[in-house]
C-alpha cells in the first residue's frame, strides 16, 4: 500500500471516529427523565403500573397538544417536566386548557429556601416524602393573571407544603385549573416503597372523574403517524433532516472511491510466525524462579560446583568422572604451572554447599569461569 493511500485511510478512519463520537458522546439532555417508560429512579413507569393495578384508567398522550381533539369529558393532563422550567403556562398550554380541565405540571423553578433537602410531608395519605428546598410562596390569596387566555380572578391554594412554602398549590380560575409542583420527583420510582408518594399524586389525578392523560410528546416519544408527518418515518428520512448527512455521503464516496483504486486496501496479508519454544529453556527458567523463591542457594551452589567442575576437568582431559578435591589440585598444578589457591577456593565452596546471596553467587561463577580459561 503506497504512501497517499495510507493517508487517506487514516484520514477516512478518523473522520468516521469522529462521526460516531458526535453521535454517541454527545450530552446527555436528559429528555426521558419523568417518563412512564422510563425504570430509572427518575422515571415513572412504577407509578403508571400502581395506577393500572388500581383499575384506573390512564392513557399516555404522545402527539403535540394542538392534535388534542376536544373531549365530551373533562381532562387531566400530566406533565412531568425533563428540566425545570417556569410556573407559568406556555401558549399551547393555555390555548389548550378547557373550563373544566385539569393541567398538572411537575417540575418548575421555585427559589431555594432553608428548608431541609430531604422533608416529610404531612398529607390525607401518611407522609410524603420530598428531595428539594425549594418552595412557592406560602399562601392561600387571590392572584391576578394578565393576558387574553387567562385574565381574570385567580385563586392560589397550597396543597401541600410546609412552614418554608408550598411544594404542591393550585391555581385556578375562569379557564380551568393547573397544579404546579415544585419537584418533578414527586412520584418518581425512586419513592415505590413510600406508598404514600404515589397514592399523593393519583388523587390529584382523580378529579371529577376526569379523563386521565400523561403526556409523553414531551419526552421524545411519538405516534407512527406524527414520526411521518414530521419525515422521521425511517432512518434515512432521520439522516436526511441533520447536518450528519453530507458528512456520511462524503465519507461513503471516499470510501468507495478508495476500495475501487485498490482492493487489497491494508496492504498484502502478512501470515504470524509462530513463536519456537525451547522447553529445556522454559523448564530451566521455572526451576530458577523456584528455587530462588525457597531461597535454595546452597542446592544450586552444590549442582553448578559439580558441573563445573566436570567441565574443568574436560578441559584438563581427566574425563567425566568427579576426582578428589587433592586429585584434581595436584593435575591442575602439573598441567598449568600455576597456583591451586583460587581452585581449591571455588572447590572448598562447592564442598561446603553454603547459602550465598546473589553478589557471591555471581561473584563464584565468575571465578570458574576464569579457571576454565586457563587450560586453553
Amino acid at each position: 500500500m503506497t504512501n497517499s493511500n495510507r493517508i487517506a485511510w487514516i484520514g477516512a478512519i478518523a473522520l468516521g471516529v469522529i462521526i460516531i463520537l458526535n453521535l454517541f458522546a454527545a450530552p446527555n439532555t436528559k429528555i426521558y427523565t419523568g417518563s412512564t417508560y422510563s425504570r430509572a429512579a427518575d422515571g415513572y413507569g412504577a407509578w403508571y403500573a400502581y395506577m393500572q393495578q388500581q383499575g384506573i384508567t390512564i392513557q399516555r398522550w404522545q402527539k403535540p397538544l394542538d392534535d388534542f381533539k376536544a373531549e365530551k369529558t373533562p381532562v387531566t393532563l400530566l406533565r412531568v417536566s425533563s428540566s425545570p422550567r417556569e410556573p407559568s403556562l406556555s401558549y399551547e398550554e393555555r390555548k389548550w386548557l378547557g373550563k373544566d380541565d385539569t393541567l398538572i405540571i411537575l417540575g418548575v423553578k421555585t427559589p431555594v429556601t432553608e428548608a431541609n433537602f430531604h422533608s416529610l410531608l404531612n398529607s390525607d395519605f401518611g407522609n410524603i416524602k420530598i428531595a428539594t428546598r425549594r418552595r412557592s410562596i406560602k399562601a392561600q390569596k387571590l392572584r391576578v393573571f394578565s393576558g387574553d387566555l387567562l385574565s381574570g380572578i385567580a385563586w392560589k391554594r397550597t396543597l401541600l407544603g410546609d412552614r418554608f412554602g408550598a411544594v404542591v398549590w393550585e391555581e385556578t380560575d375562569q379557564k380551568g385549573k393547573v397544579i404546579f409542583s415544585s419537584t418533578r420527583y414527586l412520584a418518581a420510582n425512586a419513592y415505590q416503597d413510600n406508598l404514600s408518594n404515589f397514592q399523593y399524586l393519583a388523587s390529584l389525578v382523580k378529579q371529577k372523574g376526569n379523563k386521565i392523560f400523561v403526556d409523553e410528546y414531551i419526552h421524545g416519544y411519538k405516534d407512527a403517524d406524527v414520526r411521518q408527518s414530521q419525515g422521521e418515518g425511517d432512518l434515512f428520512s432521520y439522516f436526511a433532516k441533520t447536518p450528519l448527512l453530507p458528512a456520511l455521503v462524503q465519507v461513503g464516496v471516499l470510501l468507495l472511491v478508495l476500495i475501487w483504486a485498490k482492493n487489497q486496501r491494508f496492504g498484502k496479508p502478512i501470515a504470524l510466525e509462530t513463536p519456537v519454544i525451547d522447553n529445556s529453556q522454559a523448564y530451566i527458567q521455572a526451576l530458577a524462579g523456584v528455587l530462588e523463591k525457597a531461597e535454595s542457594s546452597n542446592f544450586v551452589v552444590e549442582m553448578v560446583g559439580k558441573e563445573e567442575q566436570l567441565q574443568l576437568q574436560k578441559a584438563l582431559g581427566l574425563g567425566t568422572t568427579l576426582l578428589e578435591r587433592q586429585t584434581l589440585l595436584q593435575v591442575w598444578q602439573e598441567k598449568t604451572g600455576t597456583s591451586t589457591a583460587e581452585l581449591d577456593a571455588v572447590l572448598k565452596v562447592s564442598a561446603r554447599k553454603q547459602r550465598m546471596n546473589e553478589r557471591e553467587l555471581l561473584s563464584w561463577l565468575a571465578k570458574w569461569l576464569t579457571l576454565k580459561e586457563i587450560p586453553k
